[in-house]
């Protein structure tokens, strides 16, 4: 999906308002409501078995056996035209709640991961950050936070790499 919303940049490089980052929660609370009451009415998990209905292995015999992948890469590329870069990160993406989450349980914990800093007393506010982040996010206000989290950020790099002053940089 990501891969396929980087390509739609170049038909359509617009920023996405932050205010729709909600709607996610919208997808992704009712789908794991559906898992869960499938699983306990099924009693729980008696067995995996990832290659159900397979005959060998990977199958591409039919294309018609992929029409939800063919919707879900339609709506990935529709969004992005329509609303801008990364919409379905921001607004459909039934994953990110499960990033969102791991992060503040990672925050929670006080466990090492990648981050970012910055040193904002070198940042001459050029703004290049901002214009490069793919996620559409101020990347300049977050220098200038106590630190650099935001739920959305994905740590591309961009912002690191467009840094002409290395104010931004990696940490664990």
């Amino acid at each position: 999906g990501a891969g396929l919303q980087e390509a739609a940049f170049y038909l359509r490089d617009q920023k996405v308002s932050q205010k729709g980052n909600w709607i996610k929660w919208l997808v992704w609370i009712p789908w794991m409501a559906v898992i869960v009451l499938g699983f306990v009415s099924a009693g729980g998990v008696q067995r995996v078995n990832v290659f159900h209905n397979m005959d060998s292995f990977v199958s591409v015999t039919d294309p018609m056996n992929y029409i939800v992948y063919y919707f879900v890469v339609g709506l990935i590329f529709t969004l992005s035209l329509a609303v801008g870069n990364r919409a379905f990160c921001h607004y459909g993406c039934w994953m990110a709640p499960f990033m969102i989450l791991g992060r503040k349980l990672r925050n929670l914990g006080r466990w090492p991961a990648l981050q970012l800093k910055s040193s904002p007393e070198q940042c001459i506010d050029c703004r290049s950050c901002v214009r490069n982040c793919p996620m559409s996010l101020d990347v300049n206000a977050l220098v200038h936070a106590p630190n650099m989290e935001n739920s959305e950020c994905i740590l591309c790099g961009n912002c690191v790499d467009t840094c002409n002053k290395g104010v931004i940089r990696y940490s664990l």
